[in-house]
């Protein structure tokens, strides 16, 4: 594999499609379909930058860890086939061009742009003292919505807002049922997630609760949009649909279908509601 290859896995990049369609989306409907090619780019920019630091900085931090686990010791840092001090310039260049990107689209963008890294880097350590660290990998990802919003507008209005409170839940549901994976791992480490303190049963109600709220929370966002009309639900319900069937292939703890539950699932979800979305913002 190729050095830029190598690094590439490193940051899981092909997992972007889980934010950026939310981020397009909330561009979308603040430019009312219509963005300005210049923000579009560095709002990608800034996304790309954000995430790739974010991921970056996680395999360092959780490098002991992985190189235990024999689900991640094959992850590149932990296997060493990238090395701590290339993964910490990786980062470091990642932060800048996030930075960059947030310098080049408003005064309130830059400003923020710290708020967004500290929040991002600190989900990596919460996993050591909360089992509530799917709801803060959910804020991470949930920043994208709102910084594309500011990126436009310049403030912060309610729809962002809620956008990123429904993606918020529906990453913070999808990371519980990841997360069951390593329950064993987990406790014998002294790491805390749902699965570890309350069983794979009950994360399991939890990542439901978690996808109910999501749902609750981007349909209150979709119908009190002044830009939005019904074509818009009709992605919301495939989304609905979707969820249903995620848990329906891990129903009774059932982790065989882990991989189609977590990625291929969710990473339809971002683009089928941005596509219903772009629909209604074009065609209505």
């Amino acid at each position: 594999m190729s050095l830029v290859g190598r690094y590439l896995g490193m940051i899981k990049f092909e997992h972007t499609l889980f934010a950026l369609p939310f981020a397009l989306l909330a561009l979308l409907v603040a430019s009312g379909g219509s963005p300005d090619l210049r923000i579009l780019v560095w709002v990608m920019v800034a996304m790309v930058g954000a995430r790739s630091a974010a991921m970056a900085f996680n395999r360092l931090v959780d490098r002991h860890y992985d190189s235990l686990n024999p689900r991640t010791r094959e992850r590149h840092l932990a296997a060493g086939r990238i090395s701590v001090a290339g993964a910490w310039v990786f980062t470091t260049l990642a932060v800048l061009v996030f930075v960059l990107a947030a310098s080049r689209l408003n005064h309130l963008c830059l400003i923020l742009s710290p708020v967004a890294l500290v929040t991002i880097f600190f989900y990596s350590y919460t996993k050591r003292f909360t089992a509530a660290s799917p709801l803060f990998l959910g804020l991470s990802l949930s920043i994208a919505p709102v910084g594309a919003w500011i990126a436009v507008t310049g403030r912060i209005d309610p729809f962002p807002l809620w956008l990123a409170a429904g993606v918020l839940f529906w990453v913070a549901g999808f990371d519980t049922i990841y997360g069951c994976q390593d329950i064993e791992f987990d406790r014998r480490n002294g790491l805390h997630s749902l699965a570890a303190r309350h069983g794979i049963n009950s994360a399991l109600w939890f990542s439901r609760l978690f996808h109910l709220l999501a749902l609750v929370c981007f349909a209150v966002a979709f119908t009190r949009s002044a830009v939005l009309g019904p074509i818009s639900q009709v992605g919301l319900a495939i989304m609905a649909g979707l969820l249903v069937w995620e848990q329906w292939l891990v129903r009774g703890g059932d982790l065989r279908q882990i991989d189609r539950a977590f990625f291929t699932i969710n990473s339809w979800i971002g683009v089928v509601v941005l596509g219903w979305v772009a629909c209604d913002l074009y065609l209505a």
